[in-house]
């Protein structure tokens, strides 16, 4: 759902300009899952990731697909970004898995915005409070439910490996604050992590309609409090 909804940005933006190759940023874009069929569809990826080991995938996989020309990666984070790009260079911006692990997430927020041109877009992909909250009543742990919860970062105990996690109205404020105009908000995995993976594998034809049982809740405002992942889509103002 999310490349979808990306690929229909990227094709959006490309109209808007008159370019057919656009400039796009993947910020802690790792082995490259994004950047690679971003390249694939003819735009230049620049993705910044703090793991040399993650570059290093990203460089194999992307001579795999063919795109090694249309795909740079470098060494960084989102709080150094522009120690290493340039500031206002890129059509687009990918933020995705990102402000879960940074110190400042609304530093986060400003410098992907600051590394976009006028009219960019922004794709922001966070862990959800909802799901979390969810998933460990249903597994019984309902004391961890209630941690989560109430606490400020959404953990739900020290064992938790998520530092962070976000509800869709945090994310949206983190964004408007940057100078973002919000185009659309949407629930990721909102029943895919709940689903026995057993019905998944035998059943017939039930991943194809579990795919289009999330596509079909992604953008309703009542499911965005039990996603695993919130996904938000944004234009930079000026």
């Amino acid at each position: 759902m999310v490349w979808e909804v990306l690929k229909d940005a990227l094709d959006r933006r490309a109209e808007a300009t008159g370019r057919d190759t656009l400039d796009v940023l993947d910020t802690g874009g790792g082995s490259g899952s994004f950047a690679v069929p971003v390249a694939q569809l003819g735009h230049r990826v620049t993705v910044v990731d703090p793991s040399p080991n993650a570059l290093f995938a990203l460089e194999r996989r992307a001579a795999e697909a063919s795109v090694a020309d249309r795909v740079q990666g470098v060494q960084g984070d989102v709080h150094g970004l522009f120690e290493v790009v340039e500031r206002g260079g890129y059509d687009a911006v990918l933020c995705h898995g990102v402000l879960e692990y940074v110190d400042d997430p609304a530093e986060g927020v400003r410098n992907a915005v600051e590394a976009l041109r006028p009219q960019g877009a922004i794709s922001l992909l966070a862990a959800g409070l909802g799901g979390a909250v969810l998933a460990r009543a249903l597994a019984g742990h309902f004391t961890e439910a209630r941690q989560a919860l109430t606490d400020p970062s959404g953990r739900w105990g020290e064992g938790d490996p998520m530092p962070r996690r976000f509800t869709a109205d945090q994310l949206i404020e983190l964004v408007g604050q940057s100078g973002v105009e919000v185009g659309a908000v949407h629930g990721v995995r909102v029943f895919a992590d709940l689903v026995p993976g057993v019905l998944v594998d035998t059943e017939p034809g039930a991943l194809d309609a579990l795919l289009k049982l999330e596509a079909a809740a992604a953008e309703l405002p009542a499911f965005h409090s039990v996603a695993t992942q919130l996904h938000v889509l944004g234009e930079k103002r000026r």
